[in-house]
Parts: structure tokens; sequence; C-alpha cells
């Protein structure tokens, strides 16, 4: 597997092929914690691009495609926060967005709406430690096994667990947050 993310750097068709295979799951993660379709869509084509970059440090051992595109995702937006956080102390304005044409911010809004819910959960998860975090995120609500979530994370699994027992047990005392989200 290992050779085929490879070759997603040097062949379009393959690069293609995995782009479409993945591109609506990371618009959903990212979705799910922007809530700005212009910010979306510039960090889908960052998260590809970053692709194109590090397919052969994928290891089929270590995940799936998706846990390694989440890791993948999630550095990508860990960058674009400390972008933005050092741009606004400078500026009130972010600039640079590209145009979005009507059909694009429609369907953007669309899933940014959809994701709403997943949005104030985050909020309602923000006091827990940023490992436990983590990781309830990853699992609970971007569904990803424990192994997954571990392996998008670059943490043994053993700790992922632990990790998630904690996050879980400290969010006891708010069935919202836990409640309709699979886990």
């Amino acid at each position: 597997m290992r050779r085929k993310q490879a070759e997603i750097a040097r062949d379009h068709v393959a690069f293609e092929a995995f782009y479409r295979r993945h591109v609506d799951a990371v618009t959903r993660f990212l979705a799910r914690r922007v809530d700005d379709p212009h910010t979306v869509a510039d960090l889908v084509a960052e998260v590809f691009m970053a692709v194109l970059d590090s397919a052969h440090t994928y290891r089929a051992g270590l995940g799936t495609e998706i846990a390694w595109l989440y890791g993948v995702a999630r550095n990508t937006l860990s960058t674009e926060r400390r972008r933005v956080f050092k741009q606004s102390r400078l500026t009130s304005r972010v600039s640079g967005r590209r145009s979005l044409d009507t059909d694009d911010l429609a369907r953007l809004e669309e899933r940014i709406d959809a994701e709403r819910h997943a949005r104030r959960i985050f909020k309602a998860m923000a006091y827990l430690p940023e490992g436990e975090r983590a990781v309830l995120e990853l699992v609970v609500i971007d569904q990803l096994t424990v192994t997954e979530a571990a392996a998008a994370l670059g943490i043994r699994p053993g700790t992922a667990k632990v990790r998630l027992y904690r996050a879980r047990r400290t969010l006891q005392g708010l069935p919202f947050v836990m409640e309709g989200t699979p886990g």
C-alpha cells in the first residue's frame, strides 16, 4: 500500500481517484471544525496539496488511508489556526481568500450547517486536555477506531484507549455531549 500511496504523488490519475475517494470525508472533517465555507474550501485544497508532498510517509500498518488523511487534515487545520492567530494580532481581517461561485458556497454552507451539532460538541469539550479531546474527536465524531485515531495522532493505541476513557468519564455529566453521537 505504501507504494500505491507514493504513486499518487507522481500519477495524476491515481491522485484524482484518491481525491474523489476521500474529498467528501475530508470536507466533512473540516466542516465539523470550521464554520466559514471559504476557509473549509481552502483547507480541503491544502490537505490534498499536503498529501502530494507527504504521500511517501503513509504506512498502511499504522492505520487506514482515512486515519492518515485525518492526521494530515488535523495538522493542516492546526497550522491554519496558528497562522490566523498570528495574523489576527496584526490585522482585524483575514485576507487572501479565493472566490467561490454560488454553487460552491451553497454546498459548503449546507455542509457547515449539517455539522452544526458537532461544532457545539467541540465547544462543550473545550475544557478537556488536548490529548483527550483529540482522541475523543477522532473516535466519537469522526468515527475512527481507537487504533486509527492513535495512528492519526502519532500515539500508541493503549495511550489512545486511556485518553478516550478519561475523556468519556469526564464528560459523563454532560448528557447532550455524548447523546446521539456514535462511539
